[in-house]
């Protein structure tokens, strides 16, 4: 059965915003690693929108960008919306009963399967679906934006910290 995990870029006062900070060239590596051996991807819609970046080459781009982008592309993606019709590349819409088919959808794989987007974890925190917890903690203060968590959930059990490149702090949690 696989596990599900949320996992974000985050200021230290709890907001994620992807135009807000980046990840260095070590925590850029470490997401390209993670991708790379990720089952799939879980997207609620507007960060599948975000993520569609990644379905184009940009003259610009490095080895990492590439590296990231081919990991990112290969991998099945499924979306979770109720205002699109369609999706891109190696991605599958999800609609109608999301507890169900996120349950088989974990039934269905091994390994990890990424959460991506707030609202979306915040449903599935709800549902009781989400196994794991991963903040990259970063040293910036945003003061407005998206939280990592949308709502209240019960209590988490720390599991593992580490330090990622030269600012980042990953915290991983399970629930309690």
């Amino acid at each position: 059965m696989a596990k599900l995990v949320f996992s974000m870029n985050q200021s230290l006062d709890g907001y994620v915003d992807h135009t807000a900070f980046a990840p260095d060239p070590t925590l850029f590596r470490h997401f390209i690693e993670e991708a790379q051996g990720q089952t799939g991807s879980v997207y609620g819609r507007q960060m599948y929108e975000i993520m569609r970046y990644w379905d184009d080459d940009h003259a610009e781009w490095g080895a990492d960008e590439r590296a990231f982008a081919a990991a990112w592309r290969k991998q099945p993606k499924w979306v979770v919306s109720r205002s699109l019709q369609s999706v891109g590349p190696n991605a599958t819409l999800v609609e109608g009963d999301l507890e169900g088919a996120i349950r088989k959808l974990k039934a269905g794989h091994d390994g990890e399967i990424e959460v991506a987007g707030p609202n979306l974890a915040h449903s599935l925190t709800e549902l009781g679906l989400i196994d794991e917890y991963r903040i990259y903690l970063h040293p910036v203060v945003l003061g407005h934006g998206s939280p990592y968590f949308a709502g209240p959930r019960s209590p988490l059990r720390l599991l593992s910290h580490d330090r990622i490149g030269e600012d980042v702090i990953r915290l991983t949690y399970v629930p309690a």
